[in-house]
């Protein structure tokens, strides 16, 4: 049997809850407006939704779309506390949880699932719990992989549970739009289209792959894996304690993407020059992103090597940023390195299965060295050098 990964995802959570704090509000259009001096919707109810009102929308838009839409405020601690709930209602079923952000979590069901005589009545008894007991709604994606569970629960909203095997890739996730791929940006899609690539079969079976690696770089092949139904990342149960990060809060939301990349290579920079001052590596690169409302997203993913340096930091970083947050006014970027180790400690552990190969010169002159006495004067050295030539 191979691996079972749920994504749940609490339905228009924010509005959710503040029907939970005033039941006179059911089934009518709400809106959860920021405090942003823009004036950004935060997170519409399905009654809204129907009258294109969505998150990131300025308000005088929405009430332009549904003139009868209630506007309330955010109860951030309250929307807190829901979450915590949620979370811990999850763990009682898998220690392998991956909280993504305050309304959305990963958890690997593998062997929780073995408890069931069908598969699905896990879900759906989760999906009947939180109602229950919360009265939250959640979708539920179910599959072998991160990737293609985060994918099934965005099918079927709300209170949706959708399966996606790997043999159901061609018929059930080929045929969304491209801009439905989770990792496609908002400003990658266009490319894409200009290119015919117009669904995520369009994707799968393009060709001409240095066309992509153009709009993609580095992650073309990950990418492409996943336009197959294939993923290996890995479910990040706890951020490590051995972690070290860098974060700015700005007085006015960030909404550009040029400026938001300098920001990434700005804390990546500080954190490497931190890292380096320590003698620390890491392998498990996470970003925090706090938007308008005050809400967050966490973000991470473990690396098969370690780094320290700036531009590997910030490729990982920004890599993060595109493959999962939303096109959103953002007040604060953090990036950390987590899993840390002495530099000299990962040197040392890569050079004991590295193979032996032949010394260079200097290398050579340098063990002569080292044999010939343990503090050599610069004559000695001299001579040394001058003897090999």
């Amino acid at each position: 049997m191979g691996k079972v990964i749920y994504h749940i995802d609490l339905n228009s959570f924010f509005a959710s809850a503040e029907i939970l704090l005033n039941p006179s509000l059911q089934g009518k259009p709400i809106a959860v407006a920021g405090h942003s001096r823009r004036g950004v919707i935060s997170t519409a109810s399905y009654e809204a939704r129907q009258y294109g009102v969505n998150s990131a929308m300025p308000t005088a838009m929405a009430l332009k779309l549904c003139p009868d839409l209630i506007l309330v405020n955010g109860h951030h601690s309250y929307y807190e506390e829901l979450s915590q709930k949620f979370i811990n209602t999850i763990k009682k079923y898998s220690t392998l949880v991956e909280q993504a952000s305050i309304d959305e979590c990963y958890a690997d069901m593998t062997e929780a699932v073995k408890q069931f005589k069908k598969p699905m009545d896990l879900a759906w008894q989760i999906q009947t719990e939180l109602l229950n007991d919360f009265g939250l709604k959640c979708s539920i994606g179910v599959a072998p992989n991160k990737f293609l569970a985060k994918m099934a629960s965005e099918m079927k909203k709300p209170m949706g549970i959708t399966v996606l095997r790997i043999q159901e890739v061609p018929i059930k996730l080929w045929p969304l739009a491209i801009d439905e791929m989770r990792g496609v940006g908002k400003k990658t899609a266009p490319h894409l289209h200009e290119m015919g690539i117009h669904t995520i079969g369009d994707l799968s079976n393009f060709k001409e792959i240095e066309k992509l690696r153009m709009i993609f770089g580095k992650n073309t092949d990950t990418v492409l894996q996943r336009a197959n139904g294939f993923d290996d990342s890995e479910i990040i149960c706890e951020w490590d304690v051995k972690t070290m990060s860098q974060s700015t809060t700005f007085s006015n939301d960030l909404t550009d993407y040029d400026e938001i990349k300098s920001v990434f290579l700005e804390l990546s920079q500080k954190l490497s020059r931190r890292l380096d001052y320590d003698g620390k590596t890491g392998n498990l690169v996470s970003i925090t992103i706090k938007y308008f409302d005050f809400t967050s997203n966490n973000r991470s993913k473990k690396l098969t090597e370690y780094i320290h340096s700036s531009e590997d930091i910030f490729q990982n970083a920004l890599d993060l940023f595109d493959e999962n947050v939303e096109d959103i006014p953002i007040r604060l970027i953090g990036v950390g390195i987590s899993n840390l180790k002495q530099t000299n400690e990962v040197q040392v552990q890569i050079n004991i299965f590295e193979q032996p190969q032949e010394l260079s010169k200097t290398e050579q002159l340098i063990k002569e060295l080292n044999r010939s006495c343990s503090t050599p004067s610069f004559k000695t050295a001299s001579s040394i050098i001058k003897k090999k030539g």
